[in-house]
């Protein structure tokens, strides 16, 4: 597909979001706009200042070229608090003055005409988004925003940045995520990410715990060969435009928006990974969604380090095994495949069977010319969502969650990333032990 194809496809794209004129961009000359950074904002005055002030420490030439749109958004009370609202409006208010290259009192550290900045109200009376929405919803409505600026200038492979209003950045996020998704062969991808760790003894033990378990989780997909083994953080998310319209775009979700639309994207083309910059989300607790890293660090606050419990990692063998299977075994039936699955364990089978893989591989067969787009095929089938799916029937059925910490030391240990250097018997009780330990498995994934 060349560039004119691209455009067009995205111009169909476009033609079909509507709203985009319901809730239109407040921005000012976007001209020479060649990237996007996306900000859904609820109740983030006082967060988002520093977020702003973090990508305006990147070069004035990257800054030039790029548009920070943010999107303060909010359902309708009392889906809403009161204070939420409260907080959105003086949030509209500190983005227009910025817009608008008025200085804000009480912000002298966020400078007007640092950055280009644009902004949708989709919090005002009658602009609200949906009951059933969420921060899904407000990365939607930025990240279309966002392609049809790049498209109006020309550009059909341009990047589109994912981030939080509570998201700080290194210095050079944004050249080096340009220069990664210019690569021929670059789709879209997960920068690094590191937790700030909090110096309250339960907040820092809680966040260690969360942050382990996401990369402990990243680290055994890998060891099962899984094309999903990336972080599912928002924050982390960047994508071409032309893999945003491939990939159907944003979802609506209320939780859960970023795993579902990583999944689309690594359908569609594969997620890579920039490790020559970081984003550095939130470590603070919040009830805003049922899970996440506000959520997690909530429920992990006080909870004892050795009764943490992951996914057992033979679950994973479980998972590793059966991908290996069908990677080899592309030519076999499904009887032949159902039976090597129940040889690996009588719970994989009966997981296939509940989803009607003795009907579903065959039609795979018919449709894919080609191993390798059988195989595309298949891992499109059993995506990221029936992954999850079995790891948890393992879990409910066989193998029990283990301990994180001697979970973590398995999954090290089978991927031959040894670390000799910790007491793994002490690790429970000393905070500092579980900090080098992370710093590890941070160089690691």
């Amino acid at each position: 597909m060349n560039d004119s194809q691209r455009l067009e496809r995205a111009a169909r794209f476009i033609g079909k979001r509507a709203d985009l004129n319901h809730r239109p961009l407040v921005s000012n000359d976007l001209k020479g706009i060649a990237q996007v950074v996306v900000i859904p904002v609820l109740a983030e005055e006082k967060n988002l200042a520093h977020t702003l002030e973090s990508l305006g420490r990147n070069p004035a030439d990257e800054r030039e070229r790029t548009l920070v749109i943010c999107v303060v958004n909010n359902r309708s009370e009392p889906h809403a608090r009161r204070d939420q609202i409260e907080d959105n409006q003086r949030t509209l208010g500190l983005l227009d003055h910025l817009v608008h290259g008025r200085s804000v009192p009480g912000h002298a550290h966020v400078t007007p005409g640092r950055l280009r900045l644009a902004y949708v109200d989709a919090s005002s009376l009658g602009l609200e988004i949906g009951q059933k929405m969420g921060v899904g919803e407000g990365r939607r409505i930025g990240l279309d925003h966002g392609l049809r600026v790049l498209f109006d200038n020309g550009l059909a492979r341009a990047p589109l940045m994912c981030l939080d209003a509570d998201t700080l950045v290194s210095e050079n996020y944004l050249s080096e995520v340009r220069k990664h998704l210019s690569a021929p062969d670059a789709w879209a991808a997960a920068v690094a990410y590191e937790h700030p760790l909090p110096q309250e003894p339960a907040q820092r033990a809680a966040i260690l715990r969360y942050e382990l378990f996401l990369r402990y989780h990243e680290l055994a997909l890998r060891w099962a060969a899984s094309p999903y083994a990336f972080p599912t953080i928002g924050s982390t998310i960047v994508t071409r435009s032309d893999a945003y319209v491939a990939s159907g775009g944003m979802n609506r979700r209320q939780a859960g928006e970023d795993f579902y639309f990583l999944q689309q994207l690594a359908k569609t083309g594969g997620i890579s990974r920039i490790n020559t910059t970081k984003v550095f989300p939130s470590s603070r607790s919040s009830d805003r969604v049922p899970f996440g890293t506000g959520a997690s660090v909530g429920r992990y606050i006080g909870c004892e380090a050795e009764g943490y419990a992951v996914y057992n990692t033979e679950s994973f063998r479980v998972l590793g095994e059966w991908l290996a299977v069908v990677r080899d075994g592309l030519e076999l039936s499904a009887d032949d495949l159902l039976q090597r699955a129940e040889a690996i364990h009588q719970e994989l089978r009966e997981f296939l069977s509940e989803r009607d893989f003795e009907t579903v591989w065959p039609r795979l067969q018919r449709n894919a010319s080609k191993s390798e787009n059988l195989e595309a095929q298949f891992h499109r089938w059993f995506d990221g969502f029936k992954t999850l799916k079995l790891v948890h029937h393992l879990r409910d059925t066989v193998f029990p969650q283990q301990p994180i910490f001697s979970a973590v030391r398995e999954i090290l240990e089978y991927l031959e990333l040894g670390c000799n250097s910790i007491l793994w018997e002490d690790l429970h009780q000393d905070l500092d032990s579980q900090l080098q330990l992370l710093q590890f498995v941070r160089s690691v994934t």
